[in-house]
């Protein structure tokens, strides 16, 4: 019997790199945590051959670890382990540790008979990306992800402060947006994660000075492969985490991090090509609002935009994004090159006509995000509706928010909504909806300093 090619690949890339003593095996939970093993180098092999065990739980997980019971994933299944195996392309080196003594390689969850394991949201992604080659269609998605360097030491009151700029010393006071000297002040550290992403096959385009003291964007380069898209963005996360540990640094994605700031979002470009490749949102006759498909497509995306705020809000610090006046859509609305609406349609090139989804906070699971535009985009394009006009000008002062800033109602929407049952299949949505009910739960049980300033002597 020929070896197969994924042991084959595992036994080039310790040749190639022989020094490696040890290898992080990664999957990506729920809330986009990193979870799993490390492993001398040597045992790749059976890493590649056999795959690896996990348990099941580890998708009951909330974002401190615990595993929540109410999602059936633990003692009521008898907490039972599933396989992990290697996805292709992931194995690389880990530059920021060592470099060329650690190596890491992205994983996913199988039933033992080989089939998906349902509450891997990789598998879920997957689903919805089949639905689409039935049709005859290949998603192009790009993604944008913004994130905050921060002092890895607290101030005397535990809060966290932006860095001083390696060069000059000095702590960052202003915003600064698209400023390249701030990018000049941070080159060594954006550098390295050029390089870091370089070694791992990670398509980066463009790195920006975001609105906020130490904030940050990177972006990576559209793609026509929508795993191998998530799997860059989960990837690039840990990345620019390495690497600002590497420089003394801490990187956050945290959704608001400070609450005077903008927020740290998560942009996705996403246009469809049909089996011919030709791009099903270019009009032939160079609207800029593209073609019927197109405005189908957003009608689907602002249609599902409420019953999708669970995921793309996923967590207690999400919704404290969602303010008026920094930059965050408050309502589902939509327009040509306008910066102020949920889903824009950015000028350029007709062949490159997309829309780009601007609500997701960086904070998100990059797999449930794709599945949840995505699989709203099908929605549109089966149900045939019709978006509402276009917003010409800042759609804060046209539109009421309509979109919650509640987690509560969040979760609710979502628990209670057929399309997004459907869309992520009755099991998973069961899982999650209890995982992030739970982990609600326990925040509201939660006391904060806040409260105890404002309230404790004086009501």
């Amino acid at each position: 019997m020929s070896e197969s090619p994924l042991p084959r690949r595992a036994q080039a890339f310790l040749d190639a790199h022989p020094d490696i003593d040890t290898i992080d095996l990664l999957i990506s939970d729920l809330n986009g945590v990193m979870r799993g093993k490390r492993i001398p180098g040597e045992n790749l092999h059976k890493a590649f051959d056999s795959g690896i065990n996990l348990p099941a739980s580890l998708f009951a997980l909330d974002i401190n670890g615990n595993t929540i019971e109410e999602t059936g994933l633990g003692l009521d299944s008898g907490d039972s382990d599933r396989v992990c195996r290697p996805i292709p392309g992931t194995l690389a080196l880990m530059p920021w540790r060592q470099e060329g003594r650690k190596a890491q390689v992205l994983m996913s969850m199988y039933e033992n008979d080989g089939t998906p394991f349902f509450a891997d949201p990789r598998h879920v992604l997957n689903a919805v990306l089949e639905r689409f080659r039935t049709r005859g269609l290949t998603p192009v998605v790009a993604l944008e992800l913004e994130f905050y360097l921060v002092e890895r030491q607290r101030d005397n009151k535990g809060r966290i402060h932006p860095p001083c700029a390696p060069s000059t010393g000095e702590r960052a006071v202003q915003s600064q947006l698209y400023s390249i000297s701030e990018l000049d002040e941070y080159a060594d550290f954006l550098e390295d994660i050029q390089y870091a992403a370089q070694v791992q096959s990670l398509p980066l385009d463009t790195a920006l000075k975001e609105c906020a003291p130490g904030q940050f964007e990177i972006n990576l380069i559209h793609c026509d492969d929508a795993l191998l898209a998530a799997d860059s963005a989960v990837l690039l996360k840990r990345l620019i985490k390495g690497v600002a540990q590497k420089h003394g640094l801490e990187a956050t994605f945290m959704a608001k991090p400070y609450g005077e700031e903008a927020g740290s979002g998560a942009h996705v470009h996403i246009s469809l090509l049909d089996d011919q490749g030709r791009n099903i949102f270019a009009s032939d006759d160079n609207d800029p609002l593209g073609t019927t498909a197109l405005k189908h497509a957003v009608a689907g995306v602002l249609e599902l935009m409420p019953a999708s705020m669970a995921v793309l809000a996923p967590n207690l610090n999400s919704f404290r994004r969602f303010q008026p006046g920094l930059y965050v859509p408050m309502a589902p609305s939509w327009g040509y090159d306008n910066r102020s609406v949920a889903v824009r349609i950015p000028s350029g090139p007709n062949a490159a006509r997309r829309i780009e989804h601007r609500v997701a906070g960086a904070d998100v699971n990059a797999y449930l995000l794709l599945a949840t535009l995505l699989g709203s985009v099908l929605h549109g394009l089966d149900s045939g509706s019709a978006p509402p006009p276009p917003i010409t000008g800042n759609a804060y002062t046209q539109l009421e928010p309509t979109l919650t800033n509640s987690w509560q109602q969040a979760l609710t929407l979502f628990a209670h909504h057929p399309v997004m049952k459907e869309m992520f299949g009755e099991q998973f949505h069961a899982v999650y909806t209890a995982n992030r009910q739970a982990e609600r739960d326990q925040a509201m049980r939660r006391v904060s300093t806040l409260e105890y300033d404002w309230y404790l002597r004086h009501v």
